[in-house]
């Protein structure tokens, strides 16, 4: 028994293993197919701080001041930078390079997120073992190492915060339910510890700060108040709000905005219920009415004092003390009404329903199963599971971002759901043998059959003898402990059930496999397009123009371009830029956006303005790239408008409020620096290229100018595909565009003048 017992743990941690190892692997499908590269657009911002960090050093990276962005403002980095990931990427490079293991910074950065995606893995483990048990857990980890949500934000080559912050906010979890099952203060310390390493990680740190109170105040309602709850959550509060602090892009959010302050209501109304509870147990009933008569007189009228002095501060904030981003997920609407630079942010729209299906597969319909399974035998831990699900699911309808958040609470619950139908089927199996599974003839009676052979081994286990004649009352259960459930299902029944879990299984990993290679492992900076002999054609032409702006222009020069593109330009390019994904600064974006899309000597001012020399513009009208910013620029007339009031979206649609580019378009559209820009060349290339002129294959029809002509700027870069096109802004104009008429009149004008 001892042997059989070695071996089933040790086959348990081989299995633990076996999962980290295919949560790091499934993730390589982009390194194999593609190459080592860092993919999207703000990975691009956190490798070039890591680059800076490993040369340069934590004080020097902590108190650079980045010229290259935001001209002429520039950057503070330590102060407007979650250093989480930055640090742990640094420290990994750091590690190796003392262990003479001379990797270059972009492979630690590159295999960072799939590291930690089997550090999830094991988190996940520990969370569902400490509500349930060990096979539950284990279930977890398998299906949080392949859930392509999660798969989606942690591939090789995905270097961003969501990489290491969804490992920091389950182990946060599973420290927190640790404390909360054992009490000890030693894990109410880790798990401040693991909550400082989430604040430095993400921004989505405040769903902890809201959850945790969120499940404190339902322990209190629901009668789960006890000690090991105080121990869990009061100093998670106090020293935790200190820790965030401390963190110079959170500084003193955490203690004045308004979605800190259920943390904040919920330590105190902790206090106060441990102190009536106290005093319930000191005093008489009598002498306790009395007393609570009294004090909560006092506590009404101070509360009410309290509560008058935070609503007057938090009605002096036009967003009542929330961030624009908080504001969106309460009120969805929200963002595209005020806030059009987060509505703009396609991550930042709620989810279609197919996204959820795409994302979880079958995890879906065992979630709320696992919610059921969770009340059915409900604990402190199972409780929070129930609470971390439901709100995941309200706040991933709201953001499709935060479907990341929803993935590890699913995987949770559906991994309870499932080990609870496992433990019905081989509990129930157990109590056939081999012969009663077999099929029996028609004449062979009962109780030399089946049910003769389950009730002998049933009197065996009662240590009693099975006699025909004579059968032997079934013992009472005891008072005191209740009759354990018989769960027990007919053998067909369980084979069919352990079947079809099987074949769901399977087609899980089958669909995690084909989600992590051909959905999610394609980095945005190189593209690929299937041929007829099934090979690729590979789209390089984003590299292939950064490195003309790095090896073309001088070190100094000022690139303008639209924001999405301002991290990969400074990384890549290492060139000064106006704006880029931080979008700290809206009036800054609108500039730009009121540049593309103003006619062209207007445009040409306001970059000149800016000591603007270079500007791009990324168009997939010629090979039918759809992410061009042809079809982002009313993002930019409506960030601009929101700043400049001369810019009207109704000027850039049609009568019928249609967005087109063809004859049908509108004037001040076909006449905008975007539009010309864009469709500069473009007929005679087009017709070059496809045989059809002016044909835009992303609108899918001709454009409505054909003939673009530039005054104020010239083409130096077009990439192999025009999907990148880059122009010069000229010192001054090719020629005076001003009318011969108006010249005429300007030059009667001076002679009568001079007469």
């Amino acid at each position: 028994m001892r042997l059989q017992a070695q071996l089933g743990e040790a086959s348990f941690y081989l299995a633990l293993t076996g999962i980290c190892v295919l949560a790091f692997s499934i993730r390589l499908f982009s390194v194999v197919k593609y190459e080592s590269v860092i993919h999207e657009f703000d990975p691009y911002f956190n490798y070039r701080v890591t680059q800076f960090l490993t040369k340069e050093g934590f004080y020097d990276m902590w108190n650079w001041f980045d010229d290259r962005t935001w001209y002429p403002l520039g950057r503070v980095i330590g102060g407007t930078v979650y250093p989480g990931l930055i640090f742990t990427a640094g420290a990994m490079y750091r590690i190796l390079h003392f262990l003479h293991i001379p990797l270059h910074v972009q492979e630690v950065c590159v295999f960072t997120a799939p590291l930690f995606s089997a550090f999830c893995a094991l988190s996940c483990y520990g969370l569902v073992s400490q509500a349930r048990s060990p096979g539950a857990g284990l279930l977890a980890a398998f299906f949080v190492a392949i859930v392509p949500s999660y798969i989606s934000r942690s591939v090789a080559g995905s270097f961003d915060n969501e990489g290491v912050a969804i490992f920091a906010l389950v182990n946060v979890f599973y420290w927190f339910i640790k404390t909360v099952n054992t009490g000890k203060l030693l894990d109410a310390m880790l798990t401040v510890a693991s909550y400082g390493y989430m604040v430095m990680s993400w921004g989505g740190y405040s769903f902890i700060i809201n959850l945790l109170p969120l499940y404190c105040l339902a322990c209190i309602f629901f009668g789960r108040l006890n000690g090991r709850l105080y121990v869990a959550f009061a100093p998670l509060i106090a020293i935790g709000t200190a820790i965030s602090c401390s963190i110079p892009v959170v500084g003193f959010n955490a203690v004045l905005m308004s979605e800190h302050f259920g943390a904040f209501l919920a330590f105190v109304v902790l206090h106060l219920a441990l102190l009536v509870s106290y005093v319930r147990r000191m005093l008489s009933p009598k002498h306790f009415m009395l007393l609570a008569s009294l004090v909560v007189g006092t506590a009404l009228a101070a509360g009410a004092l309290v509560a008058s002095m935070v609503f007057a501060y938090v009605m002096k904030s036009p967003t009542l003390g929330w961030t624009g981003r908080s504001m969106t997920l309460l009120d969805p609407t929200y963002a595209s009404r005020f806030v059009p630079i987060i509505a703009s942010v396609s991550e930042h729209q709620p989810p279609q329903w197919n996204s959820y299906i795409q994302d979880l597969h079958m995890l879906v319909a065992l979630a709320p199963a696992g919610i059921l399974a969770c009340f059915s035998r409900l604990t402190d831990a199972s409780l929070f599971l129930v609470l971390y699900g439901l709100t995941a699911v309200y706040f991933s309808g709201v953001m499709i971002r935060l479907m990341l958040v929803l993935a590890p609470a699913v995987c949770c619950l559906a991994a309870v759901a499932l080990s609870d139908l496992l433990y019905v089927l081989c509990s129930s199996l157990r109590s056939f043998t081999l012969a009663s599974l077999l099929p029996t003839s028609i004449d062979t009676p009962p109780e030399n059959g089946a049910a003769a052979e389950t009730k002998e081994a049933k009197e065996k286990d009662a240590g009693e003898e099975a006699t025909p004649t004579k059968k032997k009352p079934k013992p009472r259960p005891s008072a005191g402990k209740p009759a354990p459930k018989l769960y027990q299902l007919p053998a067909l029944v369980c084979l069919t059930l352990l079947g079809l879990v099987l074949a769901l299984l399977t087609l899980y990993v089958v669909h995690c496999i084909h989600a992590s290679a051909d959905m999610y492992s394609s980095p945005s900076i190189v593209l690929q397009s299937p041929r007829p002999d099934g090979s690729n054609y590979v789209f390089d032409d984003f590299r292939e123009a950064y490195a003309w702006l790095r090896h073309n222009t001088h070190p100094e020069a000022k690139v303008a371009s639209w924001w999405d593109y301002g991290y990969q330009t400074t990384a890549m390019a290492n060139r000064t830029v106006i704006v880029d994904n931080n979008t700290w600064n809206t009036s800054h974006i609108a500039t730009v956006g009121r540049a593309m899309s103003s006619g062209e000597a207007k445009a040409w001012s306001i970059y000149r303005s800016l000591d603007v020399e270079y500007v791009f513009v990324v168009f997939g009208g010629l090979v039918g790239y759809p992410s061009d910013d042809i079809n982002k620029f009313l993002w930019m007339v409506r960030i601009g408008g929101g700043v400049y009031p001369e810019i009207k979206e109704k000027d850039y649609l049609t009568p019928d409020g249609d967005y087109r580019v063809d004859a049908h378009g509108a004037k001040t559209m076909l006449n905008s620096l975007m539009y010309k820009l864009s469709y500069y060349d473009f007929a005679e290339e087009s017709a070059l290229s496809t045989g059809q002129r002016g044909i835009d294959r992303v609108r899918g029809y001709p454009i409505g100018r054909m003939n673009v002509k530039l005054n104020y700027f010239e083409e130096v870069f077009t990439s192999q595909h025009w999907m990148m096109r880059i122009y010069r802004v000229r010192d001054q104009p090719l020629r005076d565009p001003t009318p011969r008429a108006k010249k005429a009149g300007k030059a009667k004008a001076a002679a009568s003048r001079r007469g």
